[in-house]
């Protein structure tokens, strides 16, 4: 198995060859590939045409997979076009059609336009996505990968002091009201009952390399013990440092991409494209977090 890394100068997202996730993968393979994932955050295979039997298979040699639709989003299971083994990410409803400009279900999905971290709004935090691009539009629609690890590494030492010990509130409610989604406004008091804030660290450490890294997202609406208005700020200050074009890897769909990432070094988001004419069916195996980080 061979790779090469794509934007060398910083050692972020590598590109792998010579494998087919569609055969059975050895336990060395499983330890390369995860080696390189806590290496370079970010792993790309071309040419990966699955199934989602075959994708879910590809995703167990990694961990549990963390079921959709737990505390993640508004989609009932009867209207859900896929398993719940795997995240809708796709701009179609269930019988394969664009959603409306006006669908509550679109609307929401817009939130992935954000920058975030996947699931940091849980209470025992995801770790790896694994994307797979089965159509994709012609024009628009990349994904971005932002290195959170770099965003931490460029802050003075008088910063990294600050951000040590801070705790920041993450939910959906938080990112999906920056795009006027009021949760309340539309929800029950149960329904909201799953989207109630959690506690995460605002810096965390790789265990394997050691490397710290920021743990940002969109999802992030306080720093605990903090005004408002001066966490808002504050995180997009380090929003603003981790986004610089240095630490970003723009990713350009192919059919039959896999796309794997580690969200607790990264964070990602999707891009523009035309939803009402176009598809973008891209589908989404995530694996679950093993322990709180901060108890709640």
């Amino acid at each position: 198995m061979n790779f090469k890394v794509l934007k060398s100068k910083i050692g972020f997202v590598a590109e792998v060859f010579g494998i087919d996730i569609r055969q059975n993968i050895s336990k060395d393979y499983v330890s390369e590939i995860t080696k390189l994932i806590n290496e370079y955050a970010v792993i790309i295979l071309k040419n990966q045409k699955i199934n989602d039997e075959e994708q879910i298979k590809f995703s167990e040699n990694f961990g549990t997979i963390e079921p959709a639709g737990t505390n993640t989003e508004l989609t009932e299971m009867k209207d859900r076009r896929l398993s719940s083994q795997m995240n809708d990410v796709s701009n179609l409803d269930k019988n394969n059609k664009p959603l409306a400009k006006d669908n509550q279900n679109r609307i929401f999905g817009l939130g992935n336009r954000l920058w975030h971290t996947d699931a940091s709004f849980k209470k025992k935090p995801v770790t790896l996505s694994i994307l797979s691009g089965r159509k994709v539009p012609t024009k628009g629609g990349e994904t971005e990968f932002c290195d959170m690890r770099c965003g931490y590494e460029a802050l003075s030492k008088e910063m990294k002091n600050k951000v040590e010990n801070l705790i920041c509130e993450h939910s959906l409610q938080y990112s999906r009201s920056k795009l006027g989604f009021i949760m309340k406004d539309v929800l029950t008091k149960k329904e909201l009952e799953k989207f109630k804030p959690v506690l995460q660290p605002l810096v965390r450490k790789n265990s394997i390399t050691n490397r710290k890294s920021l743990y940002l997202s969109a999802h992030i609406g306080l720093i605990k013990d903090w005004e408002l208005a001066d966490s808002i700020l504050f995180i997009n200050d380090l929003m603003e440092i981790c986004t610089n074009p240095d630490y970003v890897y723009a990713h350009k769909w192919e059919e039959n991409d896999i796309v794997i990432w580690d969200n607790t070094q990264v964070m990602h988001r999707g891009r523009y494209f035309n939803d009402q004419k176009e598809i973008r069916d891209v589908r989404r195996t995530t694996l679950a977090g093993t322990k709180m980080l901060i108890q709640q």
